[in-house]
């Protein structure tokens, strides 16, 4: 996929020598093509015979398929095939292995059996010349079940629940000292139940799979967050060489964890467009979004908290109760937060999951981490007020210079400079700290802060950068952009290598072809792939000092090669400025089209020893109507410290955007089954409610922007995910403090204010 930015001439050779790229608050490269609708997504291919599929569910939670009466369906002109586990193809087993690239989101093959799961569940697929006609043969296909007592309830299945004995491979539970001995000896003792509600992604863009087979080639364009984990999950799944498949995805609407992995949907558009020998595409509705592409599962949390009457933590209790399918074991692991954030001797971490007849869990945005932080930040609240000190003295008298965790000091952590700069944007200070006191035009105004915080994460990862004849350069990397300004970042570290202008630099994502890189989730892809352009990128300007050194036709001949630079687009030898060698003709004098350079980055050990952690301090102001109870949030800020900011434009849009999604867990976001059937009730984007333009308020972030160079060569942390995780507990701590009711079930709406005030 091609993206450019023209830029006056004029402008390149100045603006080179002067700018320093990295950091700079460019353009998005791809906001062009968006806003005037020429970006394709995974539905927008227009191929020639494309076939339109779509899936055929169970209305069933539990039990089996007896039979799917499929003659009306057929007879509709315009039906060209009905797959059904009868005629599927056998799906070949794979590790499912998140380390070896080939996880399935949903740890069952799609039409291999017959067995029931949840409500929703593909039992096959109709494929059909028109989307309107495959929609009516689905409809018109009766599905008989033998169903089963379903598991729908938490409260109900909890004596059937189990305990976890390890998370991503750490022994669970996690425990530090002796917590019950030091709690029963402490000073002040508080408790607490916590409870957040299924979520659902809803990204803007559904998931959508356009399946086209060239002979024994598989091409899939698929809305993805992972092309090189789709790639293999599918020639697995298949059974084809992973060479024989290519997964395109040159933009994203939006993932948020969902788009992951695979999910069924994208075999059954395969195994379709074989049996057809044509395109076939499949886009899920928002109802089949709701049943069957993962969500954030409910979560309640039980917490006990010991102090001494200074705000010291001495004791600290963590259980959650979450949810999973009978598919798979997930675990939304709240209380990682209280392991890592807060200095306290001790400690205990518990899990307990109940399995229900839903689809399977999985990663949204900040999974664990924001769910967790609602309730420990929500609870420090507490305790700041049963001890009349300040939010921010308790959090900054438990802070420590090493990993409460893993006692290893932090690579890079400035968590004070972001309380400090936060509460200054944000005018804390001028707080009244006594609950309902403080007043505006007829509302309760409420301030409230928490901590916000995200690991390090990074992978191994890989990119080709390629300088052409013409002076132009390309950066091409099998990592996806979902809106996050991927395209635009790499471009300018590209730019900060070769020293030329950004806008002469073509970014090529999104294609499985490409040099590999990992799933673009767990806030990991500046980090891990970032390092392998900056690396691509200096090999790409050796291979071409090296011509030149050997070229005689050249002025840099048998100069040394450590004393040539790149500047401007040129190369330039450092003793003698004159002696300079324009890109373009050292290429065209060797009868070149290009030079490049390819780099494969792993982590290395310049963080060993060492614990990587971003953080960060938010702040929310609300407005709670005292009669009605409406609750707005009219100011929110946050500062991070997420190393070294790529781009200050596009690192505000995540942030931002992060915290607007916060509100939305605060204030808006709950899905509901049916407690008879297990179909979700809320499976469309009116009566699932996210925050508008009307919800959203004037939002600041700001970053430390201080580079961790232990972590990586560009000193860079993730930031997709931070933005949510203290958004929650803020905003609930700013309507304990314009009402002095404490709310601890999310979200917060009017009725839970009601009865109180």
């Amino acid at each position: 996929m091609t993206l450019k930015i023209n830029e006056p001439k004029a402008k390149e050779s100045t603006m080179a020598k002067a700018v320093q790229w990295i950091g700079a608050p460019l353009d998005r490269a791809d906001g062009e093509l968006k806003t005037t609708g020429k970006a394709r997504y995974a539905a927008d291919f227009p191929l020639e015979r494309m076939v339109y599929g779509v899936p055929i569910v169970s209305p069933a939670a539990s039990g089996s398929l007896i039979k799917l009466e499929v003659e009306a369906a057929e007879k509709l002109p315009g039906v060209l095939f009905i797959l059904t586990h009868e005629n599927a193809k056998k799906i070949f087993p794979i590790q499912n292995d998140f380390g070896t690239a080939t996880k399935l989101a949903e740890g069952r093959f799609p039409l291999q059996d017959k067995k029931i799961y949840y409500a929703g569940q593909y039992v096959g697929l109709a494929a059909a010349e028109t989307l309107e006609i495959a929609q009516e043969a689905a409809r018109l296909i009766k599905v008989i079940c033998k169903e089963e007592r379903s598991a729908l309830d938490s409260e109900e299945e909890l004596p059937y629940s189990y305990f976890p004995d390890n998370n991503w491979g750490t022994p669970l539970p996690v425990i530090r000292g002796n917590f019950e001995k030091a709690f029963s000896n402490t000073e002040v003792q508080l408790k607490a139940v916590y409870t957040t509600p299924v979520e659902h992604h809803n990204p803007m863009e559904p998931h959508a799979c356009t399946a086209v087979w060239d002979g024994d080639n598989l091409i899939l364009y698929e809305s993805t967050q992972w092309v090189v984990g789709a790639r293999n999950v599918v020639a697995d799944a298949l059974g084809l060489p992973r060479e024989k498949v290519r997964i395109i995805s040159h933009f994203v609407g939006g993932g948020f964890g969902c788009k992951g992995f695979v999910w069924p949907h994208t075999l059954l558009a395969a195994m379709t467009a074989m049996h057809l020998k044509r395109p076939v595409k499949v886009v899920l509705s928002r109802s089949q979004m709701a049943a069957g592409v993962g969500h954030r599962p409910a979560t309640h949390q039980e917490l006990s908290i010991g102090s001494s009457k200074q705000g010291k933590l001495t004791a600290i209790k963590h259980h959650t109760i979450t949810q999973t399918s009978f598919l798979d074991d997930f675990l939304e692991a709240a209380g990682g937060p209280t392991q890592s954030i807060y200095s306290c001797p001790n400690l205990l971490v518990s899990y307990q999951v109940v399995r229900l007849n839903h689809g399977t869990p999985t990663f949204m945005r900040a999974p664990g981490e924001c769910t967790g932080l609602f309730a420990l930040e929500s609870l420090l609240d507490e305790l700041s007020y049963t001890l009349n000190l300040d939010p921010i003295e308790l959090r900054l008298n438990n802070l420590s210079d090493k990993s409460p965790e893993e006692e290893l000091p932090w690579s890079n952590s400035h968590i004070k400079e972001c309380y400090e700069l936060g509460s200054k944007i944000f005018g804390w200070k001028e707080r009244n700290p006594k609950p309902k006191t403080m007043k505006r035009k007829g509302f309760l105004v409420g301030l409230g802060m928490a901590t916000a915080m995200f690991p390090g994460v990074r992978s191994p990862g890989a990119a080709k950068v390629k300088i052409l004849s013409d002076g132009t350069a390309e950066v091409l990397s099998a990592t996806q952009d979902l809106g996050t300004g991927t395209y635009t970042t790499m471009k300018q570290i590209a730019a900060e290598v070769l020293r030329i202008s950004p806008h002469r630099i073509v970014s090529k994502l999104g294609d499985s072809s490409y040099p590999p890189a990992p799933v673009s989730g767990g806030s990991m892809t500046s980090a891990s792939v970032g390092p392998a352009v900056k690396s691509a990128a200096e090999k790409a300007i050796e291979a071409l000092i090296h011509i030149s050194i050997k070229d005689s036709s050249s002025c840099l001949y048998h100069l040394p090669l450590e004393k040539i630079h790149a500047a401007d687009g040129k190369l330039v030898y450092q003793d003698d400025p004159s002696k300079t060698e324009i890109f373009e003709e050292i290429l065209k004098r060797n009868n070149l089209s290009h030079i490049e350079g390819e780099s494969f980055v792993k982590p290395d050990n310049s963080a060993e020893g060492y614990t990587v952690q971003s953080h960060g301090a938010q702040f929310a102001e609300v407005e709670v109507h005292p009669l009605l109870g409406q609750i707005r949030v009219t100011r929110m800020v946050g500062v991070f410290d997420v190393g070294r900011i790529l781009n200050q434009k596009t690192a505000r849009s995540q942030a931002i955007g992060g915290m607007i999604m916060g509100i939305g867990m605060a204030l808006h976001e709950k899905t509901v089954y049916d407690p008879r059937t297990g179909r979700v009730v809320t499976d469309n984007l009116c009566d699932y409610l996210i925050p508008v333009m009307a919800d959203s308020p004037a939002v600041e972030a700001d970053f430390i922007d201080k580079p961790d160079p232990r972590f990586n060569s560009l000193g860079v942390r993730g930031l997709g995910e931070i933005g949510i995780t203290g958004v929650a507990a803020a905003t609930a701590n700013a309507v304990y403090h314009a009402t002095g009711i404490r709310i601890r079930d999310l979200p917060i709406t009017p009725d839970k204010l009601l009865k109180w005030l």
